[in-house]
C-alpha cells in the first residue's frame, strides 16, 4: 500500500486503447510459493512501484486486508496493473490455500493466461497438482514460474523434473539460471542462440515449439540444420501457449529481480491477448442462445462482476471484466442473473434482472484506484455505486441484455453455527451477512427451520475464520460459534396409547380438557395423519381441531430429546369436556400431554439423516479413506476410476459423522481429497449412539 512504504508511481497511463494492448495474467500457485512477492517485484520492475513491498511487513499492494497482513497470506483476489513495452498487464493475484478456491476461480474467469508459481525450495505436492487441475479444467494457458532460487534448499533442476512428471512433457524451460557460485545472477535464453545455452535443452525446446506449430515443413527445415528465425519461433510459441498445449518454464528470483524482465517480455510477447482467448458462452435473459462474443470495443456491452467488496466508507465496489463493448461512467446497464439462478434450468433470474446506472470507473491497484474515463473490451476495472449487482452477475447494454454462463463455484461443506454476540450485533447481523454473501458466492448462509440455527457453510476452517474476522472488522458485527446441530428426528417404534388430562380450577373460569389417543408409526416419509373416531360428542366438534393442533405442537417440540416427531398416525378415540371450563387452549394442552404419555409407554426411536457421499482421492489413499468412512458408520456402495491415478468412492454416511469431514479429509489426504454430498434418506440411529445424544436446546 502506498502509505506503508511502497509508493505507486502516477506516471503510468493505464488506459488501454484496444484489446491487443492488454494482457490479463492470473498468478496461481500453492500458499507460500511467492505469488504476492512476485507481483510486487514485477510491479517495481515495470515502474508501477518505486520499490516492492514486503509480505512480512504488510506493505504489499495485493494483500491489503487487515487479516491478510496479520496472517501473512492472501485470502482475496486482488488486481494490480503495470505497463511494459506499451502493453498493459493486469496482474491478478489469487490465494493459494484450498479454502479460498472460490477466489481462485474468479481470478481464472478474469484472466486470459496464468503464471503458475512454484517455489524451488518446495516439492510439487498434491495441493499443487490440484491447482494445476483447476487451470486445466478451464483450458487456461499458463507458464510455469519457479521462484525462491536464493533459498537455502532451492533445487531448480529437481523441481523442474517434478513439474514435468506431474504436468507432462510439454513443460519445458524457456530460460535456465546462470550462476556465479551458488548465486543466480541472470538467465540464459534457449529460444535464440546464446553463449552458454545448453544445446540439449535448447534442441528439446525448439523441437517442442515447432511440433506444436503443426508445420511439418518447418520441422524438416530444422532437422535439416536450418537456423529458424526467433520471430518465427516466438509466433509458434505464442500459438502453443494460447492453446494451453505448451507450458514454458522461467526461473525468477523475486528478491534480486533476476528473471523479472524476461517474464514481462514473455507476458507481453507470447501470452494471448483477450481477443485470442475464448469468451464465456452467452445467452439472452430468456435462456436462448446468443451470438458468440467478440472482444470488440465497438460491440454490444457485455461485462461480468468477478468480485464484490464492501467498504464502510466507499460503499460497494465491483471488480468487472469487460468481454465486449466499452464501459463508461454513469452508463445505464442491465444486471442479469448470478450463481443461484438461471443456469441448470435456463429459466428466470430471481430479482437480478433489472436496469441500473453505474457510478465512477477506476483502474484497481490493490486497495487503491486510479480514475478511468472508459474501459474497453478485454480490460478490468473497478465500478462504484452498483447497488444490486453481485459477484457473478452480468452487466450488459439495456437495449441488448445478455447473461454469461457462470463459472463453477465449489460447494461449501463445513457448517459453522453462529449466534449474535449481543443485541446490538443481532440488529446488524442480517444485513452484514447479506453483504458477505454478495461478496463471496462460495459462502452459503442457512437459517435452518428445524434446528433454528444460523449456519455459515464454508470451504474450511481458514475460510470460516476469514469470514468471521471480516464480519467484525468490516461491519462491526461480532458472533459466537455454537455447536452445529444435525436435523435429527424422532418416531414411535410401535403402537401406544395416551391419556391427556388438563384440569385446573382457580376461581372463575377454569380449564378442563380430557382426550384419549391411539398412536401408531407410519412408513418413512409418510408424514402425519390425524384421525377422529370420537363418538357421542365426548369431545365437542369445535375442539377436535384443537386436539390436533396440540399434538402437532408437541411433535415439533419432540417427545424424547426435543427433535421433531415424524411419520405418525394419531387417532382421537375419546375424551371429556366441560360446558363452561373447556376451551381451545385446554384441548391443545391435553392433546400434547396425551402424546407425551403415549411416548412414555413405548420406544421412541431417533432417526438420523444419511448423505450419499462421493470422495475422490489418489489411488494410494483409497484404503485409508474407506476405513475412515466405515469408522464413521458409512456403508460402501462402490468405487470407480477417475483419470489415471485417482479413484472415486461412493458411500452412504450419517450426517452426524460428516460435520467436520471437510477438515478431516483434507488433513488425512494432505489436500489431495475432495468430496461431495447429497441427502439420501433418514434411518434409525443405533441405540448406543442415540444414548450419547444430549437433549436439544433452543
Amino acid at each position: 500500500m502506498a502509505d506503508k512504504g511502497n509508493a505507486r508511481k502516477t506516471g503510468q497511463d493505464l488506459e488501454a486503447s484496444s484489446p491487443d494492448r492488454i494482457r490479463n495474467v492470473v498468478l496461481v500457485g500453492p500458499g507460500g510459493s511467492g505469488k504476492t512477492t512476485l507481483a510486487e517485484t514485477l510491479l517495481a520492475c515495470a515502474g508501477a512501484l518505486t520499490r516492492p513491498g514486503s509480505v512480512r511487513d504488510g506493505t504489499t499492494v495485493c494483500d491489503s486486508e487487515e487479516s491478510e497482513q496479520a496472517h501473512g497470506r492472501s485470502i482475496s483476489l486482488a488486481v494490480a496493473p503495470l505497463v511494459h513495452a506499451g502493453v498493459k498487464v493486469n496482474l491478478v493475484d489469487t490465494p493459494g490455500y484450498a479454502d479460498f478456491v472460490g477466489e481462485l476461480r474468479a481470478g481464472l474467469r478474469a484472466a486470459d493466461c496464468a503464471l503458475f508459481v512454484v517455489a524451488a525450495n518446495e516439492a510439487v505436492d498434491e495441493a499443487t497438482r490440484t491447482l494445476w487441475r483447476e487451470c486445466d479444467a478451464v483450458g487456461m494457458p499458463r507458464a510455469v514460474v519457479i521462484t525462491k532460487l536464493d533459498q537455502a534448499r532451492a533445487d531448480y533442476e529437481g523441481l523442474l523434473r517434478q513439474a514435468q512428471e506431474a504436468f507432462g512433457d510439454k513443460v519445458l524451460p524457456l530460460y535456465v539460471p546462470r550462476r556465479s557460485g551458488s548465486e543466480v545472477v541472470g538467465l540464459t535464453g534457449l529460444l535464440a542462440p546464446e553463449d552458454g545455452a545448453p544445446e540439449q535443452l535448447r534442441g528439446e525446446l525448439i523441437e517442442a515449439v515447432i511440433e506444436e506449430s503443426e508445420d511439418e515443413t518447418l520441422m524438416d527445415r530444422y532437422v535439416g540444420g536450418e537456423q529458424i528465425a526467433e520471430d518465427v519461433l516466438v509466433a509458434d510459441l505464442e500459438r502453443a501457449v494460447a492453446r494451453a498445449t505448451f507450458f514454458p518454464v522461467l526461473p525468477v528470483c523475486s528478491t534480486t529481480g533476476v528473471g523479472c524482465a524476461e517474464l514481462l517480455d514473455l507476458a507481453t510477447r507470447a501470452f494471448p491477448s483477450p481477443a485470442e482467448h475464448p469468451a464465456p458462452e452467452v445467452f439472452t435473459p430468456a435462456g436462448r442462445g446468443a451470438p458468440a462474443l467478440a472482444c470488440d470495443p465497438d460491440g454490444p456491452l457485455v461485462a461480468e462482476v468477478v468480485k464484490t467488496t464492501s467498504d464502510p466508507y466507499v460503499g460497494r465496489l465491483s471488480l468487472v471484466r469487460v468481454f465486449s463493448g466499452t464501459l463508461r461512467p454513469d452508463q445505464p446497464v442491465h444486471v442479469s442473473g448470478h450463481f443461484t439462478s438461471f443456469f441448470g434450468e435456463l429459466a428466470g433470474h430471481d430479482d437480478h434482472d433489472e436496469d441500473e446506472r453505474i457510478g465512477a470507473l477506476a483502474y484497481p491497484f490493490g486497495r487503491h484506484q486510479a480514475p478511468a474515463s472508459r474501459i474497453v473490451a478485454g480490460d478490468l476495472c473497478a465500478v462504484g455505486r452498483l447497488t444490486r449487482a453481485e459477484t457473478g452477475d452480468t452487466l450488459s447494454s439495456v437495449e441488448e441484455p445478455r447473461v454469461l454462463r457462470p463459472w463453477t463455484m465449489p460447494d461449501p461443506l463445513l457448517p459453522v453455527a453462529v449466534v449474535a454476540h449481543s443485541k446490538a450485533d443481532d440488529d446488524k447481523l442480517s444485513q452484514a451477512l447479506a453483504r458477505l454473501g454478495a461478496e463471496d458466492p462460495s459462502l452459503r448462509i442457512e437459517n435452518n427451520a428445524e434446528t433454528h440455527q444460523l449456519v455459515l457453510w464454508c470451504l474450511g476452517e481458514a475460510h470460516a475464520e476469514a469470514l468471521l474476522e471480516r464480519l467484525g472488522s468490516r461491519y462491526g458485527v461480532h458472533v459466537d460459534e455454537v455447536p452445529f446441530t444435525v436435523s435429527l428426528r424422532e418416531t414411535f417404534a410401535g403402537p401406544a396409547k395416551g391419556h391427556g388430562r388438563h384440569v385446573k380450577q382457580s376461581g372463575g373460569h377454569g380449564q378442563f380438557a380430557v382426550c384419549d389417543l391411539e398412536v401408531e408409526p407410519l412408513p418413512e416419509g409418510t408424514g402425519f395423519e390425524f384421525v377422529d373416531k370420537v363418538v357421542g360428542g365426548a369431545v365437542p366438534r369445535q375442539f377436535i381441531a384443537s386436539v390436533e393442533k396440540g399434538v402437532r405442537a408437541q411433535m415439533e417440540r419432540g417427545v424424547r430429546l426435543g427433535y421433531p416427531v415424524v411419520d405418525l398416525r394419531v387417532t382421537l378415540t375419546d375424551g371429556k369436556a366441560h360446558s363452561v371450563d373447556s376451551s381451545d387452549m385446554a384441548f391443545q394442552t391435553a392433546g400434547g400431554l396425551a402424546l407425551r404419555e403415549a411416548a412414555a409407554s413405548t420406544t421412541v426411536t431417533m432417526l438420523e439423516p444419511f448423505d450419499t457421499v462421493t470422495v475422490v482421492v489418489p489411488d494410494d489413499l483409497v484404503g485409508g479413506v474407506m476405513s475412515d468412512l466405515s469408522a464413521r458408520r458409512g456403508r460402501m456402495l462402490g468405487t470407480d476410476k477417475v483419470g489415471e491415478d485417482r479413484t472415486s468412492i461412493l458411500a452412504e454416511v450419517p450426517q452426524t459423522e460428516l460435520v467436520r469431514y471437510a477438515v478431516d479429509l483434507r488433513s488425512a489426504s494432505h489436500g489431495a481429497g475432495t468430496f461431495t454430498r447429497a441427502f439420501a434418506h433418514y434411518e434409525p440411529m443405533p441405540d448406543d449412539v442415540a444414548a450419547k445424544l444430549p437433549p436439544r436446546t433452543g
